[in-house]
């Protein structure tokens, strides 16, 4: 029995350590401002109170992950370019989200069914608004989950308008089976992109989840570059070819209107 204690002990002390050091690289970025873009590892070190070498370990595993860069010809650091990828996102995320807030709840109180704004990221997308259908059986993507881009109609309706390269490091990330109606051909996928365009909306016709049916429109910025996904979703049994087609020009047209405060004064249909 004591052993067991003692080993839970271990467990534990190994929790608070990893916390404390999640907690003094936090402290280490905040560390810079504009009034001091580069700091070295002294100033670090008599700035957080703790030993060089434990700073410079630190420092060396944030840059390995692109949170900090060196600077060769002094030894200093600075914040990295992955830094500004995860502020570019937030910044994204917010703008989109106040921007469409008013059009989603339109677009919900006309269809009755789960909406939701997603962007993409990397090779997934990300919902950061989300409201609830009015329906006992409804879908439900919380703010914050991830799913891939592949197989969801916002990561479809996005992808429909990125450059070539964009879509081919999604489709080298794999184009996994999530259910037996996903799309995992290469060439089938690029053509249901080109399908995409052609209508100005994706549809997701039970690739990510069995029974869930969802269709999503591109959101444009005021470059005219598709930076985010309006879709609907709700079960089979409720959105059939006839319902699809009935909802497809609201969902659009929710998407039109949020680009267009965004900016955007083109047309949004390739």
């Amino acid at each position: 029995m004591a052993r067991k204690k003692a080993a839970g002990n271990t467990n534990g002390r190994g929790r608070r350590e990893r916390l404390s050091s999640v907690a003094t690289a936090i402290r280490l970025l905040k560390a810079f401002s504009e009034d001091e873009v580069e700091i070295g590892i002294s100033a670090l070190a008599r700035r957080l109170g703790l030993a060089k070498s434990t700073v410079h370990r630190l420092a060396v595993t944030l840059v390995s992950e692109g949170l900090l860069e060196q600077n060769r010809d002094n030894g200093k650091y600075q914040l990295g370019i992955a830094l500004f990828r995860l502020g570019a996102l937030v910044r994204r995320r917010m703008n989109v989200s106040n921007e469409a807030r008013p059009y989603l709840y339109d677009l919900r109180e006309k269809i009755n069914e789960s909406v939701h704004l997603a962007i993409l990221d990397e090779t997934e997308i990300m919902y950061v608004y989300n409201l609830e259908g009015t329906h006992a059986i409804r879908m439900r993507s919380d703010i914050g989950v991830r799913k891939p881009a592949y197989c969801t109609a916002e990561g479809q309706a996005i992808l429909a308008f990125q450059p070539n390269d964009v879509v081919d490091r999604v489709i080298e990330a794999g184009l996994e089976p999530r259910t037996p109606k996903t799309i995992t051909s290469a060439e089938k996928f690029i053509k249901a992109l080109g399908a995409t365009r052609q209508r100005g909306c994706a549809i997701e016709d039970e690739e990510s989840e069995i029974g869930m049916v969802c269709i999503a429109a591109p959101i444009r910025d005021d470059s005219g570059d598709v930076v985010a996904a309006v879709g609907i979703a709700g079960p089979l049994t409720r959105l059939s070819k006839k319902s699809i087609a009935a909802v497809m020009p609201h969902v659009i047209a929710t998407a039109d209107l949020v680009s267009a405060r965004l900016g955007y004064r083109g047309r949004t249909q390739a």
